[in-house]
């Protein structure tokens, strides 16, 4: 059924709007639907009212999309409606429930323009009911508005505590990672620091190796500044207070260095003050005003040394590496005197040692040649010896030995073993007895201290050499056909050693021409290769001369023996040699 109003003032209106809602009412629509189309209806008619003109508005029910039917409103102008400025046609549709289908008379689908039921018209009773209706829809309309506001209050509100946890978290997101960072670059520099420290520690030790490896005192001067430029110092200057300077060209030296070596301070002069720990601060140096200059004093245990002056690669030291200079100087500074104290003790022991050596007696038929060379290296100085003299029968006995240890204590010891023999030599004894007389003598005046020693006696009245030893290589004879052995009886073991021993004698047969060859193991033995070869080779150098040469000139031969024998070799032991030659 189809229902259509003429509009032509609010009454008109008014009557129209409420038989729309009383009609979507009885086809079952929601009353939220209702109003809404009350409203729209309702604002529509205010403005054809405002327009003017006459409108007709029709109501019906149609099927609509999806098969389901629809209540339609049509808002036209009147086609009889005389004024000029009617408007445009207004439709809307409201979808109906699918429950609801209206009674068999409402599918006339006849026009009217009246309809008693549906239109109030003037009937204030049915106009008020409809308008209470209208009440009802919009009352429950705002019921579920307030319902909708609540909700959507309580959705703002969690929305509100959302966003405040939200930014509460940014905060604390925001603040875990400023921390993270902060921890992130606090490792960093004490990863940085401890990488730092292990640098400087590193270095410190292995310089300190490298100067404590020397005991040449010039030589640890030398390597001080090729360890410190270029990367702690750009130039390095050491001032040794026992060193006199050239005087044709005089030292001028900063205050700053002079200062330290009168107070025994390190002093730090720049323009600016340095700030480091125990060091003094001084105004910039006349002599070098563009650069800082850090002073420190060659330290020992007795008084100072000298003073080490350094100028930084940069402008300015590392306040750690500042720290780090000058321990390595204390340490450079005990490595010289350490190195001074030893060479002192090396030049007197080498002193000593050449004193208490013996001029070698003059024998007719018998020429003796003696070469002692000290160790280049190390404190090996001391220990080796060797000495001639005639006895009162007029035979003369030669003897070469080495006492173990080196140093003063080892000289001291050889001098009085050497005075024990020639005291034990006045009796009638052979080299045998002489030997075991002075182990006796060694293991009751050093019980510690041990020494080995070959003794040769040639008499002029016998063709017999009678030699014996004791712990030492074996002497090397040369014969006059040129043959060279080396004398391998069995020796005694080493003097001075806590057993009973008797030393034997052994005799071999000389004649005019034969070559006797005394010497200490620094001549022969070698770290990596044993004595035997070291022997092999002194036999080979021996039995390179000529008949003759060893009469000509027995120095130079002694010579001719050490240089290819020494010349392959760092010494570190001193070396003795001793040729005993029965002239042809």
């Amino acid at each position: 059924m189809t229902h259509t109003w003429r509009i032509d003032g609010v009454t008109d209106a008014a009557a129209a709007r409420a038989a729309a809602a009383r009609l979507a009412a009885r086809h079952g629509v929601p009353p939220l639907e209702r109003a809404r189309l009350a409203s729209a209806l309702g604002a529509r008619l205010r403005q054809c009212l405002a327009e003017g003109g006459t409108w007709r508005l029709t109501l019906g029910v149609r099927g609509a999309d999806g098969g389901r039917d629809a209540l339609h409103a049509v808002l036209t102008p009147s086609s009889d409606a005389s004024t000029a400025g009617a408007g445009t046609r207004w439709e809307t549709t409201v979808p109906l429930p699918a429950t609801d289908r209206p009674d068999s008379d409402d599918s006339d689908d006849s026009d009217s323009d009246s309809d008693s039921d549906m239109v109030p018209g003037d009937d204030p009773v049915a106009l008020s009911r409809a308008l209470m209706n209208a009440d009802a829809d919009t009352a429950l309309v705002l019921d579920r508005l307030a319902e909708q506001e609540a909700l959507v209050a309580f959705h703002r509100d969690e929305l509100h505590q959302t966003n405040q946890g939200v930014l509460a978290l940014h905060a604390e997101l925001d603040a875990a990672g400023r921390a993270q960072r902060e921890a992130f670059a606090a490792e960093r520099r004490a990863r940085n620091e401890a990488e730092d420290a292990r640098r400087r520690l590193t270095f410190l030790a292995d310089a300190s190796a490298v100067l404590n490896t020397s005991l040449n005192h010039g030589e640890i001067v030398r390597r001080l500044p090729e360890l410190l430029v270029p990367r702690y110092a750009a130039e390095v200057r050491i001032w040794l207070f026992d060193e006199e300077d050239d005087p044709h060209h005089p030292v001028t030296r900063p205050a700053a260095t002079v200062r330290a070596a009168r107070t025994g301070r390190p002093q730090y002069a720049a323009d600016h003050p340095g700030g480091l720990r125990g060091v003094d601060d001084q105004p910039p140096s006349v002599l070098h005003p563009d650069r800082p200059l850090l002073c420190v004093p060659l330290l020992t245990h007795r008084a100072p040394l000298g003073v080490l002056t350094l100028s930084p690669p940069g402008e300015r030291w590392d306040p750690d590496d500042a720290v780090m200079l000058i321990e390595l100087t204390r340490r450079a500074g005990i490595a010289i005197d350490n190195a001074r104290r030893f060479e002192h003790n090396r030049d007197i022991a080498e002193t000593l040692q050449r004193a208490l050596l013996t001029e070698l007696p003059t024998t007719p038929g018998l020429s003796l040649a003696a070469r002692y060379l000290p160790a280049t290296h190390g404190m090996n100085i001391g220990g080796d010896w060797y000495d001639a003299f005639h006895r009162p029968d007029g035979s003369l006995i030669t003897v070469i030995g080495d006492v173990t240890g080196h140093g003063l204590h080892a000289a001291v010891m050889m001098s009085q073993l050497r005075t024990a023999l020639r005291a034990y030599a006045v009796d009638d004894g052979s080299p045998g007895r002489l030997l075991t007389r002075l182990h006796k003598f060694l293991h009751r005046l050093q019980p510690n201290l041990y020494a080995t020693a070959v003794i040769a006696r040639f008499h002029p009245d016998e063709s017999t050499l009678t030699w014996a030893a004791a712990g030492h290589p074996p002497p090397v004879l040369r014969l006059p056909d040129g043959r060279v052995r080396a004398l391998d009886a069995k020796p005694g073991a080493m003097l001075g050693i806590p057993l009973e021993q008797e030393i034997a004698d052994h005799t071999e047969r000389v004649g005019p021409g034969s070559t006797l060859t005394l010497y200490t193991d620094g001549l022969v033995e070698r770290r990596a290769e044993g004595i035997d070869p070291g022997i092999e080779r002194l036999v080979a150098a021996l039995g390179s001369f000529g008949p003759a040469e060893l009469d000509a000139d027995l120095e130079d031969a002694a010579d001719r023996i050490l240089h290819p024998l020494l010349r392959d070799s760092v010494r570190d032991d001193d070396v003795c040699l001793l040729l005993c030659h029965l002239q042809g």
